[in-house]
């Protein structure tokens, strides 16, 4: 029987993520010390200013990272690509990406179809325009990320950042990365340089098909009123520090305490096989060893006897 390749690290992060538990290292963030890795490098093309800079996340996912693992020995779980028609495993060489463009009619695209689709775009965050922040609706807002200068660029990030920092604007641009263009805002965050994507309007759902009350039937000019001085009775500074995951936290502490009693499970060996060559990933080299002698023996008996 054919032995399976170990799952690797990105064929394990996709089985994780179907459990909704699992969710990778945010990108760009350190693995253990040192300058965090930029997760796109380009410039910022402000008018005719040309700030080169590298594009750093803002934030980090603290979903707790789980495995699937199968129950009986406690195996990780592998993920398998497979051809839907033929139910046979497909090799990572054979995998193109392509567009359905009819029921069943594809038209197969290449890593140069999505470098021509806009090749000067997609090293350049373009400032198009400037708006106040309040214009901007909450659910457009997408994903925070940091702009660091590169070599080169402190001075018109500098430039720009000033120019930028006693007023309310915040510069609207756009770019290209991983063969996805990007709508983003830019704005002032301390010494830093902040750019946050934005959803494209095409991407909003309107709530048209929703069924929403349009009138307050039954509620009474009181209950309204009463229902206003409690929103502000409630309001306050914003400070975000005051909200934790606390389903992480308490998550986190039951399996400690499983830990502490001792709850756990181990990996279980597999049966070695009673004939062909051993496996290559982990081998007692002694036991081997005294099964040749003993192979090699019992044969040389043999021989003796005939």
């Amino acid at each position: 029987m054919k032995k399976r390749k170990p799952a690797t690290k990105k064929k394990r992060a996709a089985t994780r993520a179907r459990s909704g538990v699992s969710v990778r290292r945010a990108k760009g963030a350190k693995s253990g010390g040192g300058h965090p890795r930029a997760v796109w490098k380009g410039a910022v093309s402000f008018g005719l200013v040309y700030i080169p800079v590298h594009l750093h996340t803002a934030a980090r996912d603290s979903t707790l990272d789980l495995d699937l693992v199968d129950s009986r020995d406690f195996s990780p779980v592998g993920y398998q690509r497979y051809n839907k028609r033929t139910g046979k495993v497909v090799e990572w060489d054979d995998i193109v990406k392509a567009y359905e463009y009819r029921k069943g009619q594809y038209v197969a695209l290449t890593d140069e179809d999505f470098r021509q689709a806009n090749v000067e775009a997609s090293q350049t965050i373009d400032i198009v325009s400037f708006a106040e922040r309040s214009d901007i609706p909450f659910e457009y807002l997408e994903t925070p990320y940091y702009l660091e200068p590169a070599e080169g660029g402190e001075k018109t990030y500098v430039l720009l950042r000033e120019a930028m920092r006693d007023g309310s604007k915040v510069a609207i641009g756009s770019f290209v990365s991983r063969s996805r263009q990007h709508f983003c805002a830019i704005a002032v965050r301390d010494r830093a340089l902040m750019l946050n994507t934005l959803r494209f309007a095409e991407e909003m759902v309107a709530p048209r098909d929703l069924d929403l009350p349009a009138a307050a039937k039954g509620i009474s000019r009181q209950e309204i009123a009463m229902a206003r001085r409690l929103v502000e009775e409630m309001s306050g500074a914003w400070k975000p520090e005051k909200f934790r995951d606390t389903y992480r936290r308490d998550l986190m502490r039951r399996i400690n305490e499983k830990i502490r009693k001792r709850q756990t499970h181990e990996l279980t060996a597999a049966a070695e096989p009673e004939e062909g060559r051993p496996s290559a990933e982990v081998i007692d080299l002694m036991a081997v060893l005294k099964r040749s002698l003993e192979k090699s023996g019992g044969s040389r008996g043999r021989r003796k006897a005939a």
